[in-house]
């Protein structure tokens, strides 16, 4: 329904933007960090590697003046775990900890709260070199003893934090490698226990709120066709429920659950498993948008010849991602034809936002903060030193006003954190594919200086921020 008169932000409302460790910080290998997955893990053909990034490592001060400056109320984050522990599972590293306490004093001494992720995609490669990570039972207690040394150290400090970043893409895109679904779906559970177990290790210990970080999105039937409306309701399962139910109900969605027996890939779960999962209780959700998925129903036979395409090693990239999205029986994730795109092939649907925010808060009853949303595009440096990026602009203006009218339906949204605050290595297309509002100068190759510069976004969010969300021309 259209909306004549929307109410304000909240007056607490949380304006900021967010980061992960090993897309931005650099320093690899400084100051005892060990390595993770992703910094062993081969490099796309043609972009950069994680050993410099942003050099927010050693630049962090500067970085988080200039968010200051744009009139920031939170930064999220994330801690390196092999920074913390560099092997996983043995001696703390006393700089680790000390990095991340200059960085949490840095934030607050201008009043910026932190929000803390656990673990952003960068698990200890020496867990999974000695017991193959996820897929151990003893990557919970390992996990957990991570946190539960962060919460020790920055639980007096640190109001907010997040467990496990986009858990529902390391296990959609097969980011572990495993080699069966059976795998995959068991270091999944794996995670969703460990999550849980630190939760509850949180509210033990420290004062702090809690949520998990999954990708969220509403979920479109290509067609109006019965059978594409059901695929919907699957993958919406498959993506969303699966991360969601089973830390706010202790439950596994029951189609999806279904779905997985018949195949023999649902895991083995201990019996105290599901009564751990159920006495979480997180504090909110937090999650990460881009855009509205669309699927349509896909038959058995259909889905596993794009699957078996897709590992043939002759699929086209767009054949590779439809095998990637393609779920037998079920659903295959598709384009929209209705839906706006990036120069990436992102989806640009602040509708879906609004439709996003009104289904968690209606499904789960729990506040919610966004701590990722953004356009990812080569950004152009002119002659001058600037990079005009209004079509940043446009992307944050549709996405914070999306957000307004959903504040306005009734949910309870604590804030907005997009990606990012400043030019990060991106997973896949490395730095050429910017999100900052802030200019790292660097190419894939040539560090040059590493000179932070402000884009137009900077000054325009600033506005918005200075405004509390009043102001977006």
């Amino acid at each position: 329904m259209d909306i004549l008169k929307l109410k304000d932000f909240p007056e607490d409302f949380l304006w900021g933007a967010s980061s992960s460790a090993y897309q931005c910080e650099g320093a690899w290998d400084e100051d005892g960090k060990g390595p993770s997955v992703q910094d062993v893990a081969p490099v796309i053909k043609g972009t950069t590697d994680w050993k410099v990034c942003s050099d927010h490592y050693h630049r962090f001060k500067e970085d988080i003046a200039l968010m200051a400056e744009m009139g920031f109320t939170e930064y999220r984050f994330s801690i390196a775990w092999p920074r913390i522990i560099p092997d996983g599972d043995g001696e703390v590293n006393p700089l680790g900890v000390k990095h991340y306490h200059e960085v949490i004093d840095e934030c607050l001494k201008y009043g910026i709260q932190p929000v803390v992720t656990l673990y952003h995609f960068d698990l200890p490669y020496a867990l999974q070199e000695k017991y193959g990570g996820w897929t151990s039972r003893q990557c919970i207690d390992d996990f957990v003893r991570y946190c539960e040394v962060c919460f020790k150290e920055y639980g007096d400090k640190v109001k907010y934090f997040l467990t496990i970043n986009e858990q529902n893409m390391m296990t959609m895109f097969n980011m572990g490698g495993y080699k069966t679904d059976k795998e995959r779906y068991q270091a999944n559970h794996h995670m969703l226990v460990a999550q849980a177990k630190a939760m509850i290790s949180c509210h033990n210990m420290c004062d702090a709120w809690i949520a998990p970080a999954p990708n969220i999105t509403c979920v479109y039937p290509l067609t109006s066709s019965p059978e594409d409306y059901l695929a919907a309701m699957d993958y919406d399962q498959l993506r969303n429920r699966l991360y969601l139910d089973t830390v706010c109900f202790g439950k596994y969605p029951e189609a999806f659950a279904l779905y997985l027996k018949e195949r023999n890939a649902f895991p083995d779960i201990e019996e105290e498993d599901m009564e751990i999962m159920a006495n979480a209780h997180p504090d909110f959700i937090a999650f990460n948008y881009y855009g509205g998925s669309t699927v349509k129903y896909v038959s058995e036979e259909e889905g596993r010849a794009a699957k078996e395409k897709m590992t043939s090693g002759k699929a086209n990239m767009e054949e590779f991602m439809t095998g990637m999205m393609t779920e037998p029986g079920m659903a295959v994730g598709c384009k929209n034809p209705l839906q706006e795109e990036t120069s990436y092939g992102m989806g640009i649907d602040p509708v879906g936002l609004r439709i996003t925010l009104r289904e968690l808060w209606e499904r789960y009853s729990l506040p919610l903060l966004i701590t990722e949303n953004g356009c990812g595009v080569p950004d152009t440096l002119t002659e001058d030193g600037k990079v005009h990026d209004d079509y940043r602009i446009d992307y944050l203006r549709k996405h914070i006003k999306a957000c307004q009218q959903a504040i306005t339906d009734g949910v309870d949204l604590m804030g907005y954190s997009p990606w990012s605050a400043f030019d990060l290595v991106s997973t896949h297309q490395g730095i050429t594919k910017r999100y900052g509002m802030i200019y790292i100068n660097r190419d894939e190759f040539d560090l040059k200086d590493l000179a932070r510069i402000k884009k137009d976004s900077f000054y325009w969010y600033q506005k918005c921020i200075k405004s509390n969300g009043k102001d977006l021309d």
